[in-house]
């Protein structure tokens, strides 16, 4: 039973979608003037995050997830620039998509749709709201009557509109009825991109984009809704009130909010200028380190982004890779029918599946998920210090793939251990070439990794021996630089990937 806490109702809610086996979810997704920052990526990951256990969990999904690709932003930055609207949308659109395949979004039957393609729908939506009442026309703008609608307006973030009034930054002019009144229709400025309308040429409001694209892709009502924190009010309780009045239905039934990344405990913004472009980071870290380092918090807690906590992810990462190398070598070594037979590991694996979906069942506690498969790895790895029968290693076998299945279907982490054991072995053939040691005719499977390491382990003590110091430095170094760390202790050599 998957549980949501929802922000609508404040409550840990059970899931229960409007078709069975169905989830449709509509994001929020960019404002596309100007490259994305770590800030930005927590959404797209958490909530590709979110679409990926469902489809673990056997539902179909249809997820949209828009581009803002009109706003008073982007025309301030194509008239900086010297160029359209389109080019920046353009330009931006392309460096997204670019970034965010290397945090591994999965693509894939994602519906992308953007403003500029929907200015039909969006007219139409509000001429709705006209005939209903919920709209008025002033000076060619047209604004929604937040007093029309004013039982219902707040519930999402919990305010009155009263209160609102009383804070508004915005004082009632002769153009709007009220300071909380926002606009839908914004009569086009001189020069400014625009689209006709029964109100003239113009643009839309940013608020009505997201109700007439879901609207168009998702219906009137719809399992799901998500985006940052900050669009909780006005940005969602907006589209909460537009979409009621003029479709009808529920709108979204399920509101998902991830919580901020946060610099020093401070807000991470392009307006505070204390922000990290997710392409930046990429240049020293991989993709999967970045998603690790996200979905290693609840995504309703904020995060603090640092070098360090970059540092612990990728360190994480490189335990649970290097274990799962060791259950490949360990599947590779000689069947027995001697030894540890796997009973008590089996066990502790069938615990761990049910505690997996426990943990993402539980508002989608990705952190909880992450503990419960560094605790399996460690079982994991007590049992490969002793000697196992064929029984225990199909154990091993199935504890690898529920690693895999996990942490790539649907943690988005993209392991390739696999690929990792060729590449290495193929780096330690290169090795043996280099310092002219011949490799050992026995030594004629595919998968040879440990043979070859513990084979120029011991080359390299006997370089010692002869007191050949510049062979037995240069075999350590150079199985440094491709990633086999070697401590030599008092009784004997070690060595790990």
């Amino acid at each position: 039973m998957i549980k949501i806490h929802n922000t609508l109702t404040k409550k840990l809610e059970e899931f229960v979608p409007i078709e069975p086996g169905i989830v449709k979810m509509y994001v929020c997704g960019p404002t596309v003037y100007n490259y994305i920052h770590i800030g930005n990526a927590r959404p797209a990951i958490f909530f590709d995050t979110v679409r990926r256990y469902f489809e673990y969990r056997d539902f179909k999904v249809t997820y949209v997830q828009n581009f803002t690709d009109v706003d008073d932003k982007m025309i301030e930055k194509a008239n900086t620039e010297g160029v359209t609207v389109k080019d920046i949308a353009d330009k931006y659109i392309a460096a997204y998509l670019q970034d965010t395949k290397k945090i591994n979004l999965k693509e894939e039957g994602m519906i992308r749709p953007k403003a500029t393609d929907h200015i039909k729908e969006m007219i139409k939506s509000i001429k709705i709201f006209e005939s209903k009442g919920y709209a008025y026309e002033s000076h060619g703008d047209v604004y929604f009557d937040v007093e029309k609608y004013k039982e219902n307006y707040g519930e999402l973030s919990g305010q009155k509109i009263e209160d609102l009034k009383a804070g508004a930054r915005i004082e009632i002019t002769d153009i709007k009825k009220s300071s909380v009144d926002f606009a839908l229709w914004k009569t086009a400025k001189e020069g400014e991109l625009s689209w006709g309308s029964p109100w003239g040429k113009g643009r839309p409001g940013w608020h009505i984009e997201c109700s007439a694209m879901s609207k168009k892709y998702l219906g009137a009502s719809f399992d799901i809704h998500g985006g940052g924190q900050d669009l909780i009010f006005p940005h969602h309780e907006n589209e909460i009130a537009q979409s009621k009045c003029s479709y009808g239905g529920d709108y979204a039934r399920y509101w998902i909010h991830n919580g901020y990344i946060n610099i020093k405990g401070e807000k991470m913004s392009k307006s505070k200028g204390n922000f990290f472009l997710l392409r930046e980071i990429l240049e020293d870290y991989e993709g999967k380190v970045v998603r690790f380092f996200t979905l290693s918090s609840h995504y309703r807690k904020p995060i603090d982004f640092s070098e360090t906590e970059l540092n612990m992810a990728k360190s994480a990462i490189k335990r649970i890779e290097n274990s799962m190398l060791a259950i490949l070598e360990k599947l590779d070594t000689e069947n027995s029918s001697e030894g540890n037979d796997g009973l008590e590991l089996k066990a502790i694996l069938e615990s761990s599946k049910i505690r997996f979906v426990e943990a993402m069942d539980d508002d989608f506690n990705t952190a909880q998920a992450i503990g419960v498969l560094f605790e399996l790895i460690k079982e994991a790895n007590k049992s490969m210090e002793q000697k196992l029968n064929n029984d225990a290693k199909e154990v091993l076998k199935d504890i690898y793939t529920f690693m895999k299945t996990t942490l790539i279907d649907v943690l988005g982490v993209e392991i390739v251990v696999e690929k990792q054991i060729k590449d290495l072995t193929s780096e330690l053939l290169k090795l043996l070439k280099e310092v002219n040691i011949e490799k050992p005719s026995e030594f004629n499977k595919e998968n040879i990794t440990v043979e070859l390491i513990e084979f120029l382990i011991e080359k390299r003590k006997t370089a010692k021996k002869d007191r050949n110091f510049a062979l037995s430095d240069e075999i350590r170094n150079k199985m440094a630089k491709i990633g086999v760390q070697i401590k030599d202790g008092r009784e004997k050599t070690t060595w790990k990937i």
